[in-house]
């Protein structure tokens, strides 16, 4: 499987699995990235970091690292 942050510029995909523990996965949860959410990939920053994202109507930027979490499909 591959995670959020591998996806590509303009692509939609599925949350499959959340990774973390903690704190952490509570707040990608809190941000409404649950399994089974439909995420649209819209911009990624030069270097890579941040990730813009549309994500239950609403657009997001999330920390490579973070993205890194998701696992997609």
């Amino acid at each position: 499987m591959k995670t959020l942050r591998e996806t590509k510029i303009g692509e939609r995909v599925r949350v499959v699995r959340l990774h973390g523990e903690g704190a952490v996965k509570r707040r990608i949860m809190d941000m409404g990235i649950t399994r089974g959410t439909e995420i649209y990939v819209r911009k990624v920053a030069p270097l890579g970091d941040p990730v813009e994202i549309t994500v239950r109507g609403y657009e997001l930027s999330l920390r490579k690292a973070d993205a890194e979490m998701v696992e997609v499909e």
